[in-house]
C-alpha cells in the first residue's frame, strides 16, 4: 500500500479493503476485544431496558393514555437523531485519552450520575397512587438515551478498529447480543424484582409488602455499577489510535460534516436511506402496541416480563448461531427471507389480542385457558427470533459496506436510517390508536368521545365511552398492506446492493479535505 504525508489511509484502494474484509474470520487473538465490545454494548443496552420497562410500568398504572405513551416514546428518538452529533464524536477528542475513550468515559459517567439522581426523585416521578409525572420522566430518559446514543457512536467506531478487519463482521454480533443482554437485565430486574406479586409468588417463603428491592434502590445500584465499570475500562483498556498517525493532518469537525454530506450524496446511500426509513411500517403495530394491548386486556406485566426475559436469552444465542451467516457476503438475503413471515405474523397477533379477554377468564372463573399462555409464548418467541435475526443481518450489512476510515460517522449514518424507521413508526403507531378508535357515549349516541372535553361530558352524565371500532385492528390492517407493497418494491434493490464492491460506498476524503481548506 502506498502512503503520502497526509491521509495515508486514503490511498487504500477499494480492492485492498475488499480483500481484507473477505478474508476468513478467526477470533484468535481477538477474544479479549470481542468480550470488551460485548460489555460496552451491554452497558449501552442497560439504560435502554430501564427506559423501555418504564413504559410497561406506566401502562400498568391504568391512568396513562396512549397519548401519554406516545409522548414518552420520544425518549427513543436519540438513536434516530445521533447522526447530528456523530461527526463531533469522530473529530473531537483528546489524543492522550484516545479517540473513542474521550467520549466513552465521560458519557458513561454521566449516565451513572443521572440514574442516581432519578433514584433520589423516583417517588415523585412514579408515585404509588396518582398520575406519574410523564413529562419529567420523558425528559430524564431522553437525556439518558442521548448519552447512550453517543456511547453507541463511539463504540461503533471503536469496533471497526478494535477488531481485526477480517473479524469486523462480529461487531454486529457484539452489538446485537450486548444490547439484548443489557436491555434484558435492565427491564427484567426493574419489573420483576420490584414487583410484590412476583416476589411473593416465586422468591419468598413468607409474603411481604413490595418487591425484594425498590425501584429507588435499584436505580442507585445501576448508577454506581455504571461508574465503577467505566472507571475500570478507562484504566485498564488502552486505545490504539490508527486513524491518523504522527505527521498526518487531523480531520476537524467541519471536515467531518463535509464527509457526512459526501456520504449522503452517494446515490446508493440515498436509496438505502429511503428503504430503511420506511422498513418498519409493516409491523409497527405488532412491535409497539401489542404488548400494551395485552396489558389492557388483563395479562400481567410480570408474565410479559418473564416471557420477554426468556426470549432475550434466546436472542443472545441466536446472535451467535446466525453469526456465520450474517458475517458472510450476503446478509440481506437472510433479511429478505424473513420479511414475509413477519408480515404474516400480524394476523395471529391481531386474533390473539381480540380473544385475550375471553381466554384469560376461561369459563367465567377468572382462570386462563390452558392453551392461552403456550400460544402467547409461541407467538412472542417467533416475533422475537425473526425481529432479532433481521437486526443482526442489518448490522452485519452496515459493517460490511462502511468506510472504516470514518467508521463512527459512516456507521452512525447507516444505523440512523434503521433507528429512525423504528422511532417514527413507534410514535406514529401509538399516537394513531386513539385517532382511529371510534367510541360512543353509552348515554348519548351523538357523543363519539373524540376529545377530552366530550369524554368528560360523557362521564359527567355518568356515562361510559364504549369502544365501537378498535383502532388497533384498523391500523394493523393498513400497516400490513403497506408492508406487502414495500417488500415487493425493494427486494431486488437490496439483493443488488449486497453484491456491490467497496468502491460503490467509499467517499473521496482527499477532495473533502481540500474543499475544507479552501
Amino acid at each position: 500500500m502506498k502512503t503520502s504525508s497526509k491521509f495515508k489511509i486514503e490511498q487504500e484502494t477499494p480492492e485492498d479493503i475488499k480483500d481484507v474484509t473477505l478474508t476468513k474470520t478467526n477470533l484468535k487473538g481477538d477474544w479479549i476485544n470481542f468480550f470488551l465490545l460485548l460489555l460496552l454494548y451491554t452497558m449501552q443496552g442497560l439504560p435502554l431496558g430501564i427506559a423501555g420497562s418504564m413504559s410497561i410500568l406506566l401502562q400498568s398504572k391504568k391512568n396513562v393514555t396512549y397519548k401519554d405513551q406516545a409522548l414518552y416514546s420520544i425518549t427513543k428518538w436519540p438513536f434516530a437523531m445521533k447522526l447530528l452529533w456523530a461527526p463531533l464524536v469522530d473529530a473531537l477528542y483528546v489524543k492522550k485519552i484516545g479517540r473513542r475513550k474521550s467520549w466513552l468515559i465521560p458519557v458513561q459517567y454521566l449516565i451513572g450520575l443521572i440514574l442516581i439522581y432519578t433514584a433520589s426523585d423516583i417517588d415523585n416521578l412514579l408515585p404509588e397512587t396518582g398520575k406519574p409525572d410523564i413529562v419529567k420522566l420523558m425528559y430524564i430518559f431522553l437525556i439518558i438515551n442521548i448519552l447512550a446514543a453517543t456511547q453507541d457512536i463511539a463504540v461503533d467506531g471503536w469496533a471497526l478498529t478494535m477488531l481485526k478487519r477480517n473479524n469486523v463482521g462480529y461487531a454486529s454480533t457484539c452489538n446485537a447480543s450486548g444490547q439484548t443482554i443489557g436491555s434484558m437485565i435492565g427491564s427484567m430486574v426493574l419489573i420483576l424484582f420490584t414487583s410484590e406479586e412476583f416476589c411473593n409468588k416465586y422468591l419468598r417463603h413468607t409474603p411481604a409488602a413490595g418487591g425484594i428491592i425498590s425501584v429507588q434502590n435499584l436505580l442507585y445500584c445501576w448508577g454506581i455499577i455504571f461508574i465503577l465499570i467505566t472507571t475500570l475500562v478507562g484504566i485498564l483498556k488502552k486505545e490504539k489510535n490508527i486513524s491518523f498517525e504522527d505527521g498526518q493532518e487531523k480531520i476537524n469537525v467541519a471536515h467531518n460534516y463535509l464527509l457526512l454530506w459526501d456520504i449522503l450524496k452517494l446515490p446508493n446511500v440515498r436509496i438505502l436511506a429511503l428503504i430503511f426509513i420506511t422498513s418498519k411500517i409493516g409491523y409497527a403495530v405488532t412491535d409497539n402496541v401489542s404488548t400494551l394491548k395485552l396489558i389492557d386486556a388483563g395479562v400481567s406485566k410480570e408474565d410479559l416480563s418473564m416471557i420477554d426475559t426468556v426470549m432475550s436469552g434466546v436472542n443472545v444465542i441466536i446472535s451467535f448461531v446466525i453469526g456465520k451467516y450474517t458475517s458472510g457476503p450476503k446478509p440481506m438475503s437472510l433479511y429478505l427471507k424473513i420479511i414475509p413471515a413477519r408480515l404474516l405474523l400480524n394476523i395471529p397477533f391481531a386474533m390473539l389480542i381480540y380473544y385475550t379477554p375471553t381466554m384469560i377468564s376461561f369459563n367465567g372463573y377468572g382462570k386462563s385457558s390452558i392453551y392461552y399462555y403456550p400460544l402467547l409464548v409461541f407467538l412472542l418467541s417467533i416475533e422475537h427470533i425473526l425481529m432479532h435475526t433481521m437486526f443482526v443481518a442489518t448490522l452485519a450489512f452496515f459493517s460490511r459496506i462502511s468506510d472504516y476510515r470514518i467508521g463512527s460517522t459512516y456507521m452512525t449514518l447507516l444505523n440512523t436510517f434503521a433507528n429512525l424507521a423504528y422511532m417514527w413508526s413507534s410514535t406514529a403507531a401509538l399516537g394513531m390508536i386513539d385517532v382511529l378508535t371510534l367510541r360512543e357515549c353509552s348515554l348519548d349516541s351523538t357523543n363519539y368521545c373524540f376529545t377530552q372535553i366530550r369524554e368528560n361530558a360523557c362521564k359527567a352524565s355518568y356515562g361510559i365511552c364504549n369502544i365501537k371500532v378498535n383502532g388497533y385492528y384498523i391500523e394493523m390492517l393498513l400497516c400490513t398492506i403497506i408492508g406487502i407493497i414495500w417488500y415487493f418494491a425493494v427486494r431486488n434493490t437490496l439483493k443488488k446492493f449486497q453484491t456491490l464492491d467497496s468502491s460503490h460506498w467509499l467517499v473521496n476524503m482527499k477532495r473533502t479535505a481540500t474543499a475544507n481548506k479552501e
